[in-house]
Formats: structure tokens, sequence, C-alpha cells
């Protein structure tokens, strides 16, 4: 069950930088700000949505989390230990606690392997079970995820997509993790397949007591699953509230506007007015000094170009976060003004 008093996973002033290599002999011209200070909270049961636009960081801060990658600044601390700073000994068996299910299911398994084989050895290299009971647990993993036993003695290529992300899940549940990283499992799907996956997400959720960040470009599918969602844009967090809160009562112009372009499915909603995002994401190898959506804001101040906002409460005592001081102080002043 979700627990909001039990952080799993704490996030502390994130930060990833990709140098920028050119010349004769090769030197670093700058830098590719991919995350650039990001702190986040992942409570013990709990599913948290991360949306935000191609580009914007989402999928990378996932690799930080599962320690695919090295950050540049900042600490990841899962259930008390400080993963960018602990021992390759110590690591070994943290990584067997956070996995990862990818977004494209076919290039993530290995063609040249059987499933039985793609199950089975990361049992065995960390002493999950014995070669006596491997077997019983592969077909286990199989029928968790809904695949037929004999599944096991065939190869990646003779699966469906939404059979091959049955597969990536089962391999992420094998070596009995507490935390998952689901990078945009769905998007590569048909539409009915990713109804059938998210549901079995969410019911080896309840079953196994597992913590999801679920990475995702569909609203409709981060809100379905998620019991908070953090929007993210350019390197940073924007907005992060309860699922429900943050649709009905987005704050940031950026999450109006991602909330106002999700397709609804209601005839009489056709000829709806939606709020359209101006202009080109800016680049993120220039450092900001001020509102990363400046640019692209309808309600920018000269304030605004000049200080980078914080991520606050929209109200006191609040869960609710923005990073926009000009939305926040309008509807500090409506509260008043209604009171």
């Amino acid at each position: 069950m979700y627990n909001e008093k039990i952080p799993l996973i704490e996030v502390k002033g994130l930060k990833k930088y990709y140098p920028i290599r050119d010349g004769i002999i090769t030197h670093t011209i700058g830098n590719v700000y991919a995350i650039d200070g990001v702190d986040l909270t992942i409570h013990q049961g709990e599913t948290l949505g991360l949306v935000g636009e191609s580009g914007c960081g989402k999928s990378t801060l996932g690799r930080q989390i599962v320690s695919l990658e090295k950050p540049t600044d900042g600490q990841i601390i899962y259930d008390g230990q400080v993963l960018n700073t602990i021992s390759n000994k110590q690591m070994k068996k943290i990584r067997t606690e956070i996995q990862m299910v990818f977004q494209d299911p076919y290039s993530s398994l290995n063609p040249r392997k059987r499933i039985y084989d793609i199950l089975s050895y990361p049992m065995l290299y960390h002493g999950i079970c014995t070669r006596q009971t491997v077997k019983r647990e592969v077909e286990r993993l199989l029928d968790m995820v809904g695949l037929p036993k004999n599944s096991m003695d065939r190869y990646p290529h003779e699966f469906s997509g939404g059979q091959r992300q049955r597969i990536g899940i089962a391999r992420a549940l094998s070596l009995k993790p507490k935390l998952i990283v689901c990078d945009e499992p769905v998007s590569a799907l048909d539409v009915s397949i990713q109804a059938q996956i998210l549901n079995l997400l969410r019911n080896l959720q309840k079953e196994l007591n597992l913590t999801y960040l679920f990475i995702g470009h569909g609203l409709d599918a981060v809100n379905y699953i998620s019991n908070r969602i953090a929007v993210m844009y350019l390197g940073k967090i924007v907005e992060i509230a309860d699922a429900k809160e943050l649709f009905s009562n987005p704050i940031h112009p950026y999450t109006k506007a991602l909330c106002n372009a999700a397709p609804i499915p209601d005839p009489e909603e056709r000829d709806r007015k939606r709020t359209i995002i101006q202009g080109e994401i800016p680049s993120n190898t220039k450092a900001h000094d001020g509102c990363r959506f400046y640019s692209r804001c309808p309600y920018a101040t000269d304030s605004c170009k000049k200080a980078e906002p914080m991520l606050l409460p929209i109200m006191e005592g609040s869960s609710h976060l923005a990073a926009c001081p000009v939305m926040t102080t309008f509807l500090m002043g409506k509260e008043n003004t209604d009171v």
C-alpha cells in the first residue's frame, strides 16, 4: 500500500551534464544540461508519474535512479543509502532491488537468447534461486505476467510487442525488486495492448507491494496508473501534485498546455478552445538564469527572465508544488479575495 510517510527514493539537487567535444585535439567546448537540479521523493508503494516533452530529461532521470549512469552532481538516496557514493559490493545487492522496464521491448531483449535464459541467468547470478529450482521460478514469472509455460523455449522475435513487454516485466520481477522504473513501457504498443499492460502493472503492484516511477508521454496512461504526477521541462521539475489534483487544477502554464493538448473522447468537446504552446524548446546546451519556460509562456513578466523560480507549495500547507511565482501569487490573491 502507498505510504506517504516512508520515502523509498529521495533525489536531491540531481544534475547530469553530458560534455560536448570538438576539435582536432578533442576537448570539451560545452555541456548538454540534461538534468539541472532535480529534487524528488518517491514514497514506498506509490506510483509517481513523470511527464514532459521529448528531450526534457525524463529517461535520463530514470537511468540515474537505476544507476545505469552516474550523476554529475547531487544525491540519490535509496532506503537511507546514497547510491552514488557506496561501494560496488554494496551496489550489487541494491541492483536487485531497483529494476527497469524499457520503452522498446524488442531491443531490450537479447535476440540470441531463449526466454528461459533471459529470465534464469539473473536469478542464478544473484543467488535468487538454485539450478534445481530455477525452472519452477521461470514458470512462476511467466504465469504472473500472463504468458504460457512453453514460452520459455522460444526466442524474442517469436512474440508480439505486447508479449515482449510482458517478458521485460517478468525479467524486472525476477530479482524481486522493491522499485521499478518504467520508461515509457506502453508508448510503442497498440492502444488495446496498452490497457492490458497498465492493468498488469497495477495488479502486480498490489500483489507484490511494488513502487513505480512511471515515465510517459500519454497523459491518460500516466493519470490512470499514478498516485502523484511530476511535470518536467528542460531538466527541471516545474510542478508536482496528486494525479487528480494536477488534472483538475493545473497551475504551471506548461502543465496547463499539456493537459489541454490531451485528446478527450467526447464529441461535444470537439470544438473546445485549446491552449497551444508557441515557439520552440530552448536549447539545453546553455545555462538558464531565469525561468526555462519564459520564452513560451503567455503569462511571463520581466522578473521571470531574471530569477529561476523555486518549486514551492501553491498555498500554505499544500502538497501541490509549482515553480511559477506569477500563477502562485495570482492564486494567493484570489484566495484572500474569496475570504
